[in-house]
């Protein structure tokens, strides 16, 4: 889908186009030999919409590079760096899940905050439970979803109901915020609560309702680079994420800019 892009700063769009310039003359090397550059690039599950949009734009800047776009709970994809899956980018929904990243598998680049993000309550169009509030979510009689408290989106979810003071009735917890999204769409689950990032990129499949501030969440995205990649591929990948065409994608998927 095209989106209009706002006038990017001169620093920032030179930096990006200095760096761009040099990964697609070292693709262009390779693409001599008719190989192709495959990047692995590892989001929390709440990213996956704005990281394939992200993603297609840099292939269309940097030809013979592919990106493979890899989505799940943050915690597990931390794990599966750990553990020595092939990563070369890992974006995460929370700061702990980069920083196990960091203590046992040292990142080749700077971690940097690149996305905003908090909490809502969802639930199937027109609200057929007619659920009003956080405070709903300990009626047994309504099917209420989480995410696994291991998950960001599930601690996050669970932070805030204490915060208002709220026992929930859980009925299903699962394993990342896009599975528990689509529940809600298909009418599965009564409310559950998700990133509001994920009700911009559900586009009228859920509705929405609103948590105050006083009991809402503040959500930040860190990125880095996890590999050794000595083409500067990733790291190109990460500025153009951090660069103003990156940023108005984020925005544009409902997240909040740092």
């Amino acid at each position: 889908m095209h989106r209009a892009r706002p006038t990017a700063t001169a620093t920032g769009v030179a930096r990006v186009a200095v760096v761009l310039a040099l990964c697609a003359a070292i693709v262009a090397g390779c693409s001599t030999n008719k190989e192709t550059s495959t990047l692995l690039v590892s989001v929390a599950a709440s990213l996956e919409p704005a990281f394939q949009e992200i993603a297609s734009d840099f292939e269309t800047q940097v030809p013979g590079v592919v990106v493979d776009i890899n989505s799940g709970g943050s915690n597990s994809l931390a794990a599966q760096i750990i553990e020595g899956a092939p990563v070369d980018v890992f974006a995460s929904a929370n700061s702990e899940a980069m920083e196990d990243v960091l203590y046992w598998h040292a990142a080749t680049g700077p971690v940097q905050t690149f996305a905003l993000n908090s909490v809502v309550i969802a639930v199937p169009p027109g609200n057929p439970a007619s659920v009003s509030g956080l405070e709903d979510f300990g009626n047994e009689n309504l099917f209420i979803g989480l995410c696994l408290p291991a998950v960001p989106c599930g601690s996050y979810a669970r932070e805030s109901l204490a915060s208002a003071g709220v026992v929930a009735s859980v009925d299903t917890e699962e394993p990342n915020v896009r599975s528990l999204t689509l529940k809600i769409e298909s009418g599965e689950i009564d409310a559950g609560i998700v990133y509001t990032s994920d009700v911009v990129a559900a586009a009228g499949s859920v509705d929405s309702i609103l948590i105050p501030d006083e009991h809402n969440v503040d959500v930040r995205y860190p990125i880095a680079v996890v590999s050794a990649d000595e083409s500067g591929v990733a790291a190109a990948f990460v500025a153009f994420v951090m660069s103003d065409d990156g940023r108005e994608i984020l925005a544009s998927f409902g997240f909040e800019l740092p």
